[in-house]
């Protein structure tokens, strides 16, 4: 069998809704045990104080539990597994304006870091409205 007749199969199809709910509980958990964990050491690395970083650390894990909660239920809540997509998407949004209007006082690094982060969030708004699309 050659490849273009080959049969697809679940993994090299689209990313499912669960799996990206799933995938971004993942992300933002990690990032909000490195924002707790390490805000003292964040704050000369990024820019602003250890306190934002707790702040941001308390509303990622917040986050996360919302997260993974949504991506394990049958069915998936499509109002909650929305609200994700637009969360992520005003995080995103917020990110930008943050290094554009200079907020914060980010170091280069923060900038960088926080571009960064907007990226990855958007893409992730982006496979969880691509996801539900498919499941409408």
């Amino acid at each position: 069998m050659n490849s273009t007749t080959a049969p697809v199969t679940a993994t090299t199809g689209p990313v499912t809704l669960k799996t990206a709910l799933l995938l971004d509980a993942a992300v933002t958990g990690a990032n909000a045990l490195a924002y707790l964990a390490g805000a003292a050491v964040l704050d000369s690395l990024l820019g602003p104080s250890s306190t934002h970083f707790l702040a941001i650390g308390a509303f990622l894990a917040v986050s996360t539990v919302i997260l993974a909660a949504t991506g394990t239920r049958r069915p998936i809540p499509r109002g909650w597994a929305t609200f994700a997509a637009e969360v992520n998407i005003a995080w995103a949004v917020g990110s930008v304006a943050v290094v554009s209007l200079g907020w914060f006082d980010l170091t280069t690094t923060g900038e960088v870091w926080t571009i960064l982060q907007a990226a990855i969030v958007a893409a992730f708004a982006t496979v969880q409205l691509m996801a539900l699309r498919r499941t409408a």
